[in-house]
């Protein structure tokens, strides 16, 4: 019985060892294949700082939309019971499991110049931002939902009751309660948007300068330069493990929402 048990620990962590050799074989390979001074010198052509330019501007508009509209929608969903509340966090979840492309062809139909709204958003800059802000949002406004069920009703109601109104009591209250929280989902919304490609390429295209982020001039590049794609690819892995490291500082304040899967656990 014991040498089938080391037999099995064993092969347990053979297993668990190829599984995290996987995982990191492909982002250290982005580092290894180019010298570090190499990515750094491919950075400084001018279709990575267009890409760079067009994604820090696209990627900050959509999250500050995702704040200004998807805390209010959250804070409603998480403090309100109402008729119809399962549907509408059921859309809200919607964007997690949609195919880009369809998220693409989607806004194409809503916004497109034969749409329902008959715009020319399409091909803009603006079209980069509703794309990065559609299938963005959901990854705030679930953790923003949990953040907002957990603050103490009690409080909530003391609020009130020494004279606070309703809105003096979300900003003064509400929202300190749920400030990590409303942070994790925050970097979760950022990190999704900076690898946003089909629905951007669907809706807006890949143009240079424009509509280009990082994730589609990586895609354009790799064909033409690929040591100019894996440049860009190693500065997005950078900007991942700067949020996610944040993202587990954010976490470690706030002990009762250790992860993002009790996040979303909390809020359906």
């Amino acid at each position: 019985m014991k040498r089938r048990d080391l037999v099995v620990g064993a092969l347990a962590v053979a297993a668990a060892a190829v599984a995290l050799a996987f995982l990191v074989l492909p982002v250290a390979a982005i580092f290894l294949r180019v010298p570090p001074g190499q990515l750094l010198h491919q950075l400084s052509s001018g279709v990575v700082t267009d890409a760079l330019i067009v994604t820090a501007k696209t990627s900050l508009i959509a999250q500050a939309l995702v704040l200004l509209f998807g805390t209010p929608l959250a804070y409603l969903l998480a403090s309100r019971r109402f008729r119809g509340r399962a549907l509408a966090i059921t859309l809200v979840e919607l964007p997690l499991v949609l195919p880009p492309a369809v998220a693409g062809l989607g806004l194409l139909a809503a916004f497109g110049r034969v749409g329902l709204l008959s715009t020319s958003i399409p091909f803009t800059q603006t079209a980069v931002v509703l794309a990065v802000a559609f299938v963005s949002s959901p990854l705030y406004i679930l953790p923003a939902m949990a953040a907002f069920e957990a603050v103490d009703p009690d409080v909530v109601a003391a609020s009130r009751t020494l004279g606070a109104g309703p809105a003096k009591t979300f900003f003064r209250v509400v929202l300190p309660l749920a400030r990590g929280g409303l942070a994790g989902g925050e970097a979760l919304a950022f990190a999704r948007g900076l690898g946003e490609f089909g629905a951007t390429i669907m809706f807006a295209g890949s143009l240079q300068g424009v509509t280009q982020t990082l994730s589609l001039a990586i895609y354009e590049q790799f064909s033409v330069d690929f040591d100019t794609a894996l440049a860009m690819g190693a500065l997005l892995v950078v900007v991942s493990v700067v949020l996610l490291v944040f993202l587990k500082l954010v976490l470690s304040w706030q002990p009762s929402r250790r992860t993002s899967g009790s996040l979303f656990a909390r809020s359906t």
